[in-house]
């Protein structure tokens, strides 16, 4: 049932962070936030350091309190499985300036590489679709990532949620500062709070 996907994760996040303008960005715990610093670390990334499963709430508020800036939660599927009751938080609210993007390498990276419920078949596009998301999509190949990045970055069309699919192959290890109190007042200070 696993994805053969080819997508480098490395490539994908600065793809999406190239395009995000002024959006705001919440990376979620481990690969996905060395990602986002790898791709270029700003006062506009807020990174989650050791709060699995969080990402997508904490995007909601975020969302909810900033309903004028567009916000966007990169994560993987294991921090995504952990929190599927996000998915329907998310759903009730529809928030139309957020949108959620999955790296699903379909392995647990922080504790050993084991294969998470995506390797096995659980489709989180489809969960999202199901609790009331607004646009879903799993990305499996170059083409699919451009025609949704502009999705992602519409306000009109969330909250979005895409899935993409990328090998699991090691890439070097890019930390954004480990520091809460920074992280919390630059990004605060970014945001004008």
């Amino acid at each position: 049932m696993h994805s053969t996907a080819t997508l480098n994760r490395r490539k994908v996040a600065h793809e999406l962070l190239a395009a995000r303008s002024d959006a705001l960005l919440v990376a979620g715990l481990g690969s996905t936030a060395w990602d986002a610093a790898a791709a270029g670390d700003t006062a506009g990334n807020f990174y989650l350091w050791g709060a699995m499963g969080g990402a997508a709430m904490i995007g909601l508020g975020l969302a909810l309190a900033q309903p004028t800036r567009r916000v966007l939660v990169l994560t993987g599927d294991g921090e995504m499985l952990m929190g599927l009751g996000a998915f329907a938080s998310i759903a009730v609210q529809q928030p139309a300036n957020l949108a959620l993007v999955v790296i699903d390498n379909e392995r647990y990276g922080e504790t050993g590489m084991q294969a998470t419920h995506t390797h096995f078949g659980v489709d989180l596009a489809g969960v999202a679709r199901a609790a009331g998301f607004a646009f879903t999509s799993t990305v499996v190949d170059e083409t699919g990532l451009r025609d949704c990045i502009p999705i992602l970055f519409d306000d009109a069309r969330g909250p979005a949620f895409v899935a993409v699919k990328v090998d699991a192959s090691p890439v070097p290890l890019v930390l954004p500062p480990r520091d809460g109190v920074l992280l919390k007042n630059r990004f605060r200070d970014h945001v004008g709070l």
